[in-house]
């Protein structure tokens, strides 16, 4: 059996059959290196070393939960800043206005395009889905959908509880991130334990069944206008290499399946990551980015009830 992707490869070559995967990871390891090069150039000067052009350079202060970019622009993740106030902490003003840009942002562009293209994490558990697929690693522990929902439930109610920001002391991103700035230590042991969990355990089950983030920034793109659509759905061969890729594969059933119910071919669902894999892997080029209100030439138009035919 071909591995996802290979019809597409074959019929346009493999940088075009990879290049939203290409982009995602520009983005996500750019995002990280914006992150990195402040403590790396604090650190430079405080021993002296000045000899690299950047070593004084600060694009970006702080880290995903908050930032402040060129020391004007605030951006605060609206999930942190959820925790903080239900612990009894009201953010400053400035972290308000951030909490308000990242929320625009989010709900232009789809709330899970955070988890595709900017959580380090997602680099983590595609590693471990690729090598599942390569080892041919069958079964997997079965866990609601709704489970992500209810960490997060659970991490707002033990944040006003505790009064502290509890998902910061677990979140793997967090522990990312200091182990790329700290070196190895513990913070890489959770990082390990998601893609061993994701490898042996369960498919795609951190991001798609356990993360309370996940769950966050669904609810803030549910009606977000940019969307994926099976715009040329009747060209579809059946390969399912798009359900195959998908970290999400139950939403392109109603899109690519439901011509014949006369449902759209957009891609509605709020947790699709947009991540752009599907079109990616599509040899016949069924899917493309677009908006929610994109329709294919197949879908008949509504009846206009003022007008009835």
């Amino acid at each position: 059996m071909n591995r996802p992707g290979a019809d597409a490869i074959a019929e346009f070559g493999w940088f075009w059959a990879h290049r939203w995967l290409i982009l995602r990871r520009v983005v996500q390891v750019g995002i990280l290196l914006l992150f990195m090069l402040t403590p790396l150039a604090t650190a430079m000067i405080a021993k002296g070393d000045t000899r690299l052009p950047w070593a004084s350079l600060k694009i970006v202060k702080g880290n995903l939960a908050y930032s402040l970019t060129l020391d004007t622009l605030p951006l605060t993740d609206p999930y942190v800043a959820l925790q903080s106030l239900v612990s009894g902490h009201l953010p400053e003003t400035l972290g308000i206005v951030g909490v308000l840009i990242v929320l625009v942002f989010y709900f232009l562009v789809g709330g899970r395009v955070y988890c595709s293209w900017v959580c380090p994490i997602n680099i983590v558990t595609d590693l471990a889905a690729a090598l599942r697929r390569r080892l041919n690693i069958k079964g997997s522990a079965q866990l609601h959908r709704s489970a992500r929902f209810w960490m997060l439930a659970m991490t707002l109610i033990l944040s006003a509880l505790t009064g502290t920001v509890i998902w910061e002391l677990l979140n793997p991103v967090s522990m990312m991130f200091r182990g790329l700035v700290f070196g190895i230590g513990a913070a890489w042991m959770v990082v390990l334990a998601v893609f061993l969990f994701d490898l042996f355990v369960m498919s795609r089950g951190w991001c798609s069944r356990l993360c309370p983030v996940g769950a966050f920034y669904s609810l803030i793109g549910h009606w977000s206008p940019l969307r994926i659509s099976a715009s040329k759905r009747a060209a579809c061969n059946d390969c399912m290499d798009c359900f195959e890729i998908c970290p999400e594969p139950q939403v392109i059933r109603p899109a690519l399946k439901g011509e014949e119910k006369g449902l759209s071919p957009v891609i509605l669902a709020s947790a699709c990551t947009n991540c752009g894999r599907c079109i990616d892997v599509c040899s016949k080029d069924v899917f493309k980015f677009g908006t929610r209100f994109a329709r294919s030439a197949s879908l008949p138009d509504a009846p206009n009830p003022t007008n009835p035919v």
